[in-house]
């Protein structure tokens, strides 16, 4: 294997609208052609001989858009073992209901992890109303994968498509988090410009907190956290491409043209995330 992307979003589910900001992120990432289904995203990693994290986003309540069933996403990494890890996502807002789904998730439909987007949930994650959901993370033993800075959904909209950038800010909501819920480890998705000496110093000072690099042409990520990546922060570091918006074909070629120590390079390409998942 070599490499796992920790951050690949599925294609949208059979049956289903297509969610409200997908124009707007194909736009910006300038997307050309639409994303294959199932299969062809399962042939691009298989090529690259990568294995992917997997995941959809239930904001329901903030945005009325239907979900991506659980389900869904568990077929999809049932299908293809080799190639996906499969990770849920409830919507907060939903309360004993999101956390019992993530249990059903997790318990009897075997995803390993949650994906949680702050910006489109439109929740802090450190608000206490959502502890029962983090605790449950901790009981079932799954890591949360929260986005952290700036969205791409909404972005040159009126009034950014009414998605508000606070809620993805690492101090104080990630810190918090982490703080109070010391056995649950966080990713934070994304460098989060444009707060990345706040996102640096949260994973430096807790443990249980990690960064994937997901969402950026490597060439743009600031050099900050490069330079952090190949140092202080080399335990604490993953690739995520941002799949489809982001191709993990230009990432990894991008990342091999980086001045990163060869030790921290293959931590952040495999190492670290075979630990954070459990795979070794």
């Amino acid at each position: 294997m070599r490499a796992i992307d920790v951050h690949a979003h599925v294609p949208r589910e059979p049956g289903l609208e297509e969610l409200g900001i997908e124009r707007g992120l194909r736009r910006m990432f300038r997307m050309r052609e639409e994303p294959p289904g199932p299969e062809g995203m399962a042939e691009t990693y298989r090529q690259l001989d990568v294995m992917a994290v997997i995941f959809s986003v239930d904001s329901e309540t903030a945005t009325g858009d239907k979900a991506d069933s659980n389900d869904y996403v568990a077929g999809i990494a049932s299908a293809y073992p080799d190639q996906f890890i499969g990770f849920a996502s409830v919507d907060p807002q939903k309360g004993e209901a999101a956390v019992a789904e993530l249990e059903r998730a997790v318990r009897v439909l075997g995803l390993k992890g949650l994906k949680l987007h702050p910006i489109h949930q439109a929740f802090f994650p450190d608000d206490p109303q959502y502890r029962p959901l983090f605790e449950k993370c901790e009981e079932l033993g799954v890591p949360a994968l929260v986005h952290t800075g700036y969205a791409a959904a909404g972005a040159g909209a009126p009034g950014g498509g009414g998605f508000k950038l606070k809620y993805a800010r690492p101090i104080p909501h990630i810190d918090d988090l982490a703080a109070e819920h010391p056995g649950l480890t966080i990713i934070m998705a994304h460098p989060a410009w444009p707060w990345i000496e706040e996102q640096v110093a949260v994973a430096l000072h807790k443990p249980n907190v990690y960064i994937d690099l997901s969402g950026w042409a490597p060439r743009y990520i600031p050099r900050q956290l490069i330079r952090e990546a190949s140092t202080r922060l080399q335990d604490k570091v993953l690739f995520g491409s941002d799949y489809p918006y982001m191709p993990p074909s230009r990432w990894l070629q991008e990342f091999e043209e980086l001045e990163v120590r060869d030790e921290p390079r293959q931590k952040i390409l495999l190492g670290n995330a075979r630990r954070v998942l459990g795979l070794e």
